[in-house]
């Protein structure tokens, strides 16, 4: 059995960690709520955009893909989304592992979270582009990582599709890896119901825009705007989604240190306790030794 400082010591760093995580919870529990509420704040309007894009293309009898936004190359251009700091569970994990199914040569790559970057260029695949987000996830953030990839692919000519890879936030207890192309989108239509259902929003309505629709400056001046409009609005939500996400996954993982380290203080406790009773009743058994020792000795 251990000696009691030993334990003691031991106690004193268990409870010392305990600490430190429960701090660590309640800071991405609060950090959790926000994102969360932005997310699913910016989910009916997401869904509206697309329904909207939608309309304004079957009025110009375009599709998607038509409206422009990247060149018929053979690569992808994927955007990953993965967090700076770690003690966020299985979460980039997760994301790692969907990257580690794709062939190095058929896609390059523009991280955002240096977790992404750094996975990127070690498993030795072409990383085109690294940026942050904060905490609180900003238009001209996003607007900055849509902008530097509509850009990439305009120029290259050889992306036939840009997409994102991302945790979706669920709920508080789970958050899923999903891969989602942002364009071109040949099916727009299909891409919006199963974005409905993804969100469980299937009972929102349509919209159902029977007014006249004027363009202006033109409608090829908005039909050349709409693809960059749309991505740009389809990754900030993303990235709220992924923030939300890791504080959720951060919460949820400090939650279970704090749980594990409140059952091995209870552990420690008991282990301590047996030690003492076994230094107290060795010293009883010594001192009744050496009393017994003495009344012989009289004798």
């Amino acid at each position: 059995m251990k000696g009691m400082r030993d334990i003691r010591n031991r106690m004193k760093a268990v409870a010392s960690t305990g600490q430190i995580t429960h701090a660590m919870e309640l800071v991405a529990a609060s950090k959790m709520k926000k994102a969360q509420n932005s997310a699913e704040a910016g989910r009916a309007y997401a869904i509206l955009l697309m329904d909207l894009t939608e309309t304004v293309l079957e009025r110009l009898g375009k599709s998607f893909a038509q409206a422009g936004g990247v060149a018929p190359g053979n690569k992808r251009l994927i955007i990953v989304f993965s967090t700076d700091k770690g003690l966020c569970g299985s979460l980039n994990t997760n994301i790692f592992k969907s990257i580690s199914e794709i062939g190095r040569a058929d896609a390059d790559y523009i991280a955002v979270g240096t977790r992404a970057g750094r996975f990127i260029a070690k498993s030795g695949r072409t990383l085109k582009g690294q940026f942050k987000v904060g905490d609180t996830v900003t238009f001209a953030q996003t607007s900055k990582i849509a902008n530097f990839a509509i850009k990439l692919a305009k120029e290259s000519g050889e992306y036939g599709s840009i997409e994102a890879l991302y945790p979706i936030f669920v709920n508080t207890l789970k958050q899923e890896t999903a891969l989602v192309k942002l364009a071109p989108v040949d099916d727009l239509h299909t891409f919006i119901d199963r974005l409905r259902k993804t969100y469980k929003m299937d009972d929102m309505p349509r919209v159902e825009e029977d007014r006249n629709i004027k363009f202006e400056p033109s409608a090829d001046e908005v039909l050349s705007r709409l693809p960059q409009f749309y991505i740009k609005q389809s990754l900030h939500h993303i990235a709220l989604d992924a923030k939300a996400s890791e504080h959720s996954a951060r919460m949820v993982a400090m939650k279970s240190a704090s749980d594990n380290a409140d059952t091995l203080m209870a552990e420690l406790n008991l282990e301590y306790n047996k030690a003492r009773q076994s230094a107290i009743t060795t010293e009883i058994l010594e001192l009744s030794s050496a009393a017994a020792e003495t009344n012989n000795d009289t004798i």
